[in-house]
């Protein structure tokens, strides 16, 4: 019986130097944004213009790789207009798909630029086969992101009845919203990320130095504060240490990264075709660092699945990297149920 095929190892790329950092390290795929609110890491100092995008598709064409446009954000009324540019610069650029969320662009990607690869974007929440079908019978969509809310029994019944190709998220940081619909950072900034592209963003957060550590407010709400001993986070609702009846702790989400190297053979067997590594708000060095990893992890079990075992200096590599240096197999792990 042949060995299933390897799945695609899909990076991200914040900028040129990342984007170059992870194709020299091995990535099948890398995902990029325009510098608007067209993405979901809307931030200051990310992300392609127009000249920086021809760069880096130049870059990764040449040497094998493939470049996905995340236009993941859902349109304005108002806005409508830009993001349809996006997808008409997206394409014109010759990139080798666009990741999309909203229904109405997806329609305007299928109609105006039918040879255009269409992948639906996890923010469009599509958790079982019938709603990935429906995409696909509607708008053409080649591939399918999954939320982080699966099981991997529930990834597994996905891909055995959809045609669709199925991409999962292997490694990198979770959030405690479903996908990004996140009410926290609307509610304390007026900024949403599935709609402005951010999570507390920048010009909300403020850092007040204490004689022994640090406290950080995000538009005026106090999130945390750390020690001197500590490595403050950056200041998210969902991720602030607050006081509850008189203890004090992560009352929503304790920061942790996903890292599911040791399902490796599990999703390979499952048939899932591309895994993704979150991230485009990371360096430069850190996306080098993952890649390099997970290059190095999917090869292994690609070429030997049965005997495959994780490397120790993976786990200790990509949990020094990790959110609160911890890390967990997050929904896909339920031994409880």
């Amino acid at each position: 019986m042949p060995l299933p095929s390897p799945p695609e190892l899909v990076c991200p790329a914040g900028g040129l130097p990342a984007l170059k950092a992870a194709v020299d390290h091995g990535a099948d795929c890398v995902y990029v944004g325009f510098r608007d609110e067209t993405n979901a890491r809307a931030f200051a100092g990310l992300n392609f213009d127009d000249a920086a995008l021809a760069a880096g598709v130049a870059y990764a064409h040449r040497r094998d790789c493939r470049v996905l446009v995340a236009l993941n954000t859902f349109p304005s009324p108002e806005g409508w207009p830009r993001w349809t540019r996006a997808v008409d610069r997206a394409a014109a650029q010759g990139v080798d798909a666009i990741i999309c969320a909203d229904v109405g662009l997806l329609a305007y990607a299928a109609r105006t630029h039918p040879s255009l690869r269409l992948h639906l974007s996890v923010q469009a929440s599509a958790t079982n086969y019938e709603a990935i079908n429906y995409y696909r019978e509607r708008f053409g969509i080649r591939r399918a992101v999954l939320p982080r809310v699966l099981s991997l029994a529930q990834v597994e019944h996905t891909i055995a009845h959809t045609d669709v190709e199925i991409e999962v998220f292997g490694y990198g940081s979770l959030c405690v919203m479903v996908e990004g619909r996140c009410a926290l950072s609307a509610y304390a900034t007026g900024s949403s990320p599935n709609c402005q592209g951010v999570c507390s963003p920048a010009k909300a957060v403020r850092w007040e130095p204490l004689p022994d550590g640090m406290r950080t407010r995000l538009n005026g709400f106090l999130i945390d504060e750390f020690t001197g001993a500590e490595r403050p986070g950056y200041p998210t609702l969902c991720k602030g240490r607050f006081d509850v009846e008189g203890s004090t702790y992560y009352a929503l989400e304790e920061p942790t990264s996903l890292n599911t190297l040791d399902l490796l053979p599990a999703l390979i067997a499952a048939g899932v075709r591309a895994i993704k590594i979150e991230g485009r708000q990371r360096s430069p060095a850190y996306v080098a660092q993952v890649t390099r990893v997970w290059r190095a992890a999917i090869d292994r079990c690609s070429a030997a699945p049965s005997s495959f075992t994780v490397d120790p200096a993976w786990h200790a590599e990509l949990n020094r990297l990790a959110e609160g240096q911890t890390q967990t197999l997050g929904a896909y792990s339920r031994p409880w149920r």
